[in-house]
């Protein structure tokens, strides 16, 4: 078998199963373009891009994957121009995500919403919010380039934030791309006991109200299971996203987070 070789997202297909691309773990093309329409055509497909921080990883990237591209397990997407070891696109299988159950919140976060007075808001802080995601992270995976794309993806409807106040501080926040009924999250961050959680609640919460069904949590990880996530196949998170790709309009108004605890 020779290189899988695509012009763009649009064109693209998953790499057949095989004992390489399952080596790969959800690795399923190499990328040079991170525009904002590669970002969102790979997001309506269900890909994320991990980019390289740097040369190294860029080259451990090629060393690491050069036999599964070259016996067309993983993909090469985009043209000549540009190296495409510099950026990774994944889709991992399963797909953990939180669905209808909502969020689980547990004692002591439960505990902060009664104590603390804390409040969200939505697409407020974009910025603030992406800069305390990356921050300390290394290697750092939301690159300059990358970050730059989210922003425009933010300014055009389709990239949110969630932000958690305690007063006028903000302690904890989450990021994502919404398409059709899906709010895919990037990266979530906390400076204050809980306000992680509470950001994925708030942002259950919003997607919900704007009519949306589920939140992928891409990366499955003991803290999202806790909050109530729950794998499924990528095939049926690939027909979730098969509704229109419209951008999701969420709530944007302040709002108390102590709403967000369980009703009883």
């Amino acid at each position: 078998m020779s290189a899988n070789r695509y012009q763009d997202w649009e064109s693209f297909k998953f790499p057949a199963g095989s004992p390489a691309a399952a080596s790969a773990g959800g690795l399923v093309a190499f990328c040079a373009d991170l525009s904002p329409a590669s970002v969102l055509g790979a997001y309506r497909r269900g890909v994320i891009p991990l980019p390289a921080s740097d040369e190294y990883f860029r080259t451990l990237n090629e060393v690491r994957y050069e036999d599964e591209v070259a016996a067309g397990a993983i993909a090469i997407v985009g043209g000549d121009r540009g190296d495409p070891y510099w950026a990774a696109w994944w889709s991992p299988d399963p797909r953990p995500v939180i669905g209808a159950g909502g969020v689980h919140l547990g004692r002591n976060v439960r505990k902060r919403l009664r104590r603390d007075g804390l409040r969200t808001t939505a697409d407020a802080a974009f910025g603030q919010v992406a800069e305390a995601c990356r921050a300390g992270r290394e290697p750092r995976w939301l690159t300059d380039a990358l970050l730059g794309s989210l922003t425009e993806l933010h300014r055009q409807g389709w990239a949110h934030s969630i932000e958690v106040w305690l007063d006028e501080k903000l302690v904890g926040g989450a990021m994502g791309i919404g398409i059709g009924g899906v709010l895919s999250g990037d990266s979530l961050f906390g400076r204050h006991q809980g306000a992680a959680a509470i950001a994925v609640a708030d942002l259950r919460a919003r997607l919900e109200a704007a009519g949306g069904t589920i939140v992928d949590a891409q990366w499955d990880s003991p803290f999202l299971r806790s909050l109530g996530a729950s794998p499924i196949a990528r095939e049926r998170y690939l027909e979730l996203l098969g509704r229109p790709a419209e951008p999701i309009a969420l709530p944007t108004c302040s709002l108390p987070a102590l709403r967000l605890l369980p009703q009883s």
